[in-house]
């Protein structure tokens, strides 16, 4: 990547390279920051040059679900073989719930990587219709369901179970996102979190939680409250085993 201000120039365009690009523009200074100008400056191009790649702001809104998606399927190819990895649950788990539960990791390492994505990724989809959602989202999405239809689920039920599985995974991320820290330099948790600004007296159950809440555990939050909710739910028809190849 250049140096602000001193964009490389002549770079060879592509699709990929060009959401990269905006995917690094947003880690870096957030949503605000991504525009067609701004974009272009990074990669060192005239704007109209990427209107061959997107139409747009929009377009690149869409462009950062589709990247980040990639990214999930990627991590998962990777990652392909560890179904079950875990000895503590790998005796006694049924195959789709290991698996959904590294999807959810996979998921959750996208979101730790890019944090500023999460919010597009959680609501730009809503906004398209299914069958016009990014490629790589229908990958991930038609893998969740070939999984749960090896498990002998029929469709209703496999798709009350994408629905919760989905609405927990994006619901945890996006709370553990948004526990903003208001003085990130200060050692003392009350302090860092600025729960500090709390009455006591009309908020005792907050400030008394401070400890817990310096001592969060995103994946540990993630996945047990995923076991919680995947045990409610109806038990697999079949107990056989599966495929595990990532999308």
């Amino acid at each position: 990547m250049a140096e602000r201000g001193k964009p490389e120039r002549r770079r060879r365009l592509s699709r990929p390279v060009v959401l990269a690009a905006a995917v690094a523009l947003v880690d870096r200074e957030g949503l605000a920051a991504l525009t067609m100008r701004r974009l272009a400056a990074d990669l060192g191009v005239e704007p109209m040059a990427l209107y061959r790649y997107t139409d747009g702001k929009e377009g690149l809104l869409d462009g950062l679900v589709e990247a980040f998606f990639a990214e999930v399927n990627e991590r998962l190819r990777t990652s392909a073989g560890q179904v079950g990895a875990d000895p503590a649950t790998a005796s006694a788990e049924p195959p789709w719930r290991a698996e959904l539960r590294r999807i959810a990791r996979a998921f959750a390492g996208a979101v730790h990587a890019h944090p500023e994505v999460l919010p597009v990724v959680a609501v730009r989809p809503l906004a398209v219709p299914v069958a016009r959602r990014p490629e790589p989202w229908l990958q991930l999405t038609e893998h969740v369901f070939a999984v749960l239809a090896r498990a002998g689920f029929d469709d209703p039920t496999a798709l009350t179970i994408h629905r919760t599985f989905v609405a927990w995974t994006l619901g945890c991320l996006l709370v553990d996102k948004r526990q903003i820290v208001d003085n990130p330099e200060e050692p003392d948790p009350m302090l860092r979190l600025g729960l500090h600004r709390l009455s006591a007296a009309d908020h005792p159950r907050l400030r008394a939680l401070v400890p817990h809440f310096a001592e969060y555990d995103d994946e540990r939050e993630l996945t047990q409250g995923l076991d919680s909710l995947l045990s409610g739910l109806p038990e697999a028809p079949l107990d056989a085993f599966y495929g595990r190849g990532a999308p």
